[in-house]
């Protein structure tokens, strides 16, 4: 079989999810904090058009990472919200745009919890911290059993959006990634101890969402498989949360790692020889659990993604910057037997200053002018910077 054969055959083969819904091929847009919202939590033509080069570069699946379900509690003040203030125009024509060509456009449901944006939020989250570089408040179990009406409600604006199906957000140190982490949850009710009951309130949550949806629209969730923190979650605690998913109404199930805590460090840390992050753990949760497993992280050439799938570790890869470099990347691997993207590099970048780099590239793909994008990390973060002051105050004028 030819290289390209052997591509179409592994990468453009479709997936089957348990409810029925089926991905063209096995390859993802991963979420991410694109930073697009127009500062009021609804979307802008930048953003719109963004999902509509994705969709047209030929994805199966595009996940826009980080929206709320509650304004209380974002991660930054481009995130997008959904509740009952939502645009429901600007809903409808990022779902219809960013679903082209047969591609699911399916929004990543989070609440940052004790890292939500201090300008814009007062910090909850299990329990309540004072560390080094953050501090929040620890969350009363009637905050607690709120939180599974939140989502429902929220994935239901998705649904009537038009939207493909819907992410749960338990990844990355955010607020559930905090309800499973004993480094950051010290509850002894029915929400702390043991993993079973750190996981609890996300059961609640899942099933929620699930009878409010029904049984044909994709539910996800993003996991973390290690929180790379000394007492964070383990790899053991993270193969039990896939063997509890297992027992579900989740369809797909994406592995990643890594939080934004202070002094956390970056997955790309742990793993020098290039491979992709979560190959092999992804692979000791397919031996739990007969539910897709996707894994997020380190893949940046067609040949890791090809190994992934063929081998089995994988049902779906998640690609996040090589995408932001090469929006078409899907057809390319798919049609061209494929270049792979060419990652820059920088002399010594300030701290934040490549994430900057590439959320202002993710910009001017959705402006169509990333040809004329010439920033580099120290002029990127500032022009981020700038950018996020502005609509913290659009959306303490809306939410305060």
């Amino acid at each position: 079989m030819t290289e390209l054969a052997k591509s179409n055959h592994v990468l453009g083969q479709p997936l089957e999810l348990p409810c029925g819904v089926i991905l063209k091929n096995r390859l993802t847009k991963s979420a991410m904090s694109d930073s697009l919202g127009d500062g009021t939590g609804d979307p802008t033509e930048t953003q719109i058009r963004l999902y509509e080069r994705w969709a047209e570069g030929g994805v199966a699946l595009s996940l826009i990472g980080e929206v709320q379900g509650d304004y209380r509690y974002p991660e930054k003040p481009g995130n997008l919200v959904l509740d009952s203030r939502s645009n429901q125009d600007a809903l409808k024509s990022l779902a219809s745009r960013g679903q082209v060509r047969g591609t699911h456009l399916w929004p990543q449901l989070g609440h940052a919890g004790a890292l939500s944006h201090l300008p814009i939020s007062r910090p909850k989250g299990p329990s309540a911290l004072d560390v080094e570089g953050l501090q929040c408040e620890g969350m009363s179990v009637t905050d607690i059993q709120a939180l599974p009406s939140i989502y429902a409600r929220a994935a239901t604006i998705a649904q009537s959006s038009g939207f493909g199906g819907v992410q749960i957000h338990a990844g990355h140190g955010f607020l559930f990634s905090q309800f499973l982490s004993p480094l950051f949850n010290h509850r002894t009710d029915a929400y702390g101890g043991s993993i079973e009951a750190r996981f609890n309130i996300i059961r609640k949550v899942i099933d929620e969402v699930r009878r409010t949806v029904g049984p044909t629209f994709p539910i996800g969730i993003r996991i973390n498989s290690t929180d790379n923190l000394e007492g964070g979650l383990t790899n053991s605690d993270a193969l039990e949360i896939v063997r509890i998913l297992d027992g579900t109404s989740i369809d797909l199930i994406d592995i990643s790692g890594g939080t934004y805590f202070p002094g956390a460090k970056s997955s790309s840390d742990s793993a020098c020889d290039g491979s992709a992050y979560f190959t092999t753990f992804a692979q000791s949760a397919k031996e739990v659990t007969d539910k897709p497993i996707m894994a997020t992280g380190g893949f940046r050439k067609r040949d890791q993604a090809i190994d992934a799938i063929e081998s089995g570790a994988v049902d779906m890869v998640s690609l996040a910057r090589a995408m932001v470099l090469n929006p078409r990347l899907a057809k390319t691997w798919l049609n061209k037997g494929g270049d792979d993207p060419e990652f820059p590099t920088f002399n010594s970048p300030p701290y934040g200053g490549l994430t900057a780099w590439y959320s202002m590239r993710i910009t001017a793909l959705g402006e169509d002018r990333e040809n004329e994008f010439t920033l580099d990390p120290h002029s990127a973060i500032k022009t981020y910077e700038k950018r996020d002051a502005q609509r913290c105050i659009k959306w303490l004028e809306k939410y305060s």
